[in-house]
């Protein structure tokens, strides 16, 4: 997955998942309308996994619950895909309580999920914002990362 999937997913979100997505068109008719959008077959069909690993892992807890006050170690390969922004982004938002130790775990492994190079910070809070959209009880912590999406996309504008 590259960008490109990202690129499907944020689609989604901005046309779909502001509401409640069963009251949205089922998947055969999101797969035509992405089509005509310019997505490939193979990229819708990569983004329809991601989402539903993303409520899979959440609902059956694959995602190992670390301590409240540890320290996340990144491997190797995490940094390789995460810079030194992106890191301290995700630390500051845990600090901020607006990721918890779980949310954050599961933010690397749907980064990790991209399949692609390094990624930076706005695709990085993407990411956080679709995480954060599929967690039951998070909607303060999604209210807070959709302004400051929104914000930052509104001041990119101008």
């Amino acid at each position: 997955m590259k960008e490109s999937v990202l690129d499907v997913l944020i689609y989604l979100f901005e046309n779909y998942m502001d509401g409640e997505i069963e009251d949205g068109p089922d998947q055969e008719a999101l797969e035509t309308e992405l089509t005509a959008a310019g997505f490939t077959r193979a990229e819708i069909n990569k983004a329809f996994a991601w989402l539903e690993d993303l409520g899979g892992r959440r609902d059956r807890g694959q995602i190992s619950v670390p301590a409240d006050h540890s320290i996340r170690v990144y491997t190797d390969h995490e940094m390789g895909r995460l810079d030194k922004e992106c890191r301290g982004f995700l630390l500051f938002l845990e600090q901020s309580s607006i990721l918890t130790p779980n949310s954050r775990e599961l933010v690397i492994d749907r980064v990790m999920a991209l399949e692609g190079d390094e990624i930076g910070l706005e695709q990085l809070k993407w990411v956080i914002l679709l995480v954060l959209f599929n967690q039951p009880g998070q909607e303060e912590a999604y209210a807070w990362m959709e302004d400051l999406i929104f914000d930052t996309m509104i001041g990119h504008v101008h």
